[in-house]
């Protein structure tokens, strides 16, 4: 074949693989559709519901924090949305249970299970203890087993569903200073994948997410060790800068046409895409890249530091114009003032 035949032949494949997308896309709408969101008080969580009830969708909300909760609902149902909000510390499995059962027994049934609550520890490793790996464990791995598992029976006697687990960059390119975040988001990972053959045959399509930096305006809500204030000045910097982070509306947008055409994964960033495909071509190099990098962070503190303390008890150490995107983030997606361990 000359070149003129393969690149009308590469044209013709393009072409038909973004019209079985547009089709898979438009063959699964939203509208009566259940979608549980945990984490979905605040951040990623509340935009996605937003997106879903523009939709014709019905949200039930799971988050800890009771306040959180009704400034959500009320900002959903302003848009017209059908919410229910369950109050909810997804580190109990015996509280999943019951949120997952009064779901049901509020909507009649789950279509959409998108796991999406987390929490972001940032510090050395010498500040990092066992209860920090465990609690991320317990958050960001054994909350979605559990709700996988008490979801997957209702779809499987439905018509089937959708599942999408919100992990991160940080599962699957180790970050320093993201021990434990990264540890338990590359188990959340490795199960949203595993699962996701086997669920097929009962027309349960997972979608594993993996998000680089978002302008969710959850740097205030992350927590810090070690030196505090300059661990929590490069990383609200890194959070709000548009070049290297996305927009909560945008990175919502792509989430929900990924899981409505049951894709398998989604990167979300072209930094994040390019740091993992680098990463899996050239480990050795990626990893000398990670101790330069690791060289500029900010190093173990000689006092305090094992005291873990919130974005928003901080001081300021960047200029305004640095975080101004992250920050107005912050007061539209109900992050402001919050307690609860969400996105």
């Amino acid at each position: 074949m000359n070149t003129r035949a393969w690149l009308r032949a590469g044209a013709l494949l393009f072409g038909g693989w973004i019209i079985v997308r547009m089709i898979r896309t438009a063959q699964y709408t939203l509208r009566n559709k259940v979608a549980l969101i945990t984490g979905g008080s605040r951040g990623l969580g509340l935009v996605l519901a937003r997106h879903i009830c523009e939709q014709g969708g019905k949200v039930a909300l799971i988050a800890r924090d009771r306040e959180e909760l009704m400034r959500a609902k009320a900002d959903l149902t302003s848009r017209g949305g059908n919410v229910f909000t369950v109050e909810c510390d997804l580190l109990d499995r015996d509280q999943i249970q019951t949120a997952v059962r009064e779901v049901i027994d509020h909507f009649d049934g789950i279509d959409i299970l998108i796991n999406n609550a987390g929490i972001i520890e940032v510090g050395p490793l010498d500040h990092m203890i066992r209860d920090d790996y465990e609690r991320a464990m317990r958050l960001h791995f054994w909350a979605a087993y559990e709700l996988v598992c008490q979801v997957v029976p209702e779809m499987r006697v439905g018509d089937g569903g959708r599942i999408v687990n919100i992990s991160s960059i940080g599962g699957k390119l180790a970050v320093p200073h993201f021990a434990p975040y990264s540890a338990s988001k590359f188990a959340l990972t490795g199960f949203s994948d595993a699962i996701r053959t086997e669920l097929a045959r009962d027309n349960i399509h997972v979608t594993t997410v993996s998000p680089g930096l978002m302008r969710t305006g959850s740097h205030v809500n992350a927590k810090f060790k070690g030196n505090h204030d300059a661990e929590f000045a490069w990383f609200s910097a890194s959070a709000g800068a548009p070049l290297i982070s996305m927009g909560a509306n945008r990175a919502a947008r792509k989430i929900i046409a990924a899981f409505r055409r049951g894709q398998p994964s989604l990167t979300l960033t072209f930094a994040a895409r390019g740091a993992i495909a680098a990463n899996a071509l050239f480990p050795n190099l990626t990893g000398y890249a990670m101790k330069i990098v690791n060289r500029f962070l900010p190093q173990t503190a000689d006092e305090g530091g094992q005291q873990s303390r919130s974005g928003s008890e901080l001081p300021r150490l960047t200029p305004e114009w640095m975080t101004r995107l992250a920050d107005r983030a912050t007061t539209r997606n109900n992050e402001r003032a919050a307690r609860s361990v969400n996105h």
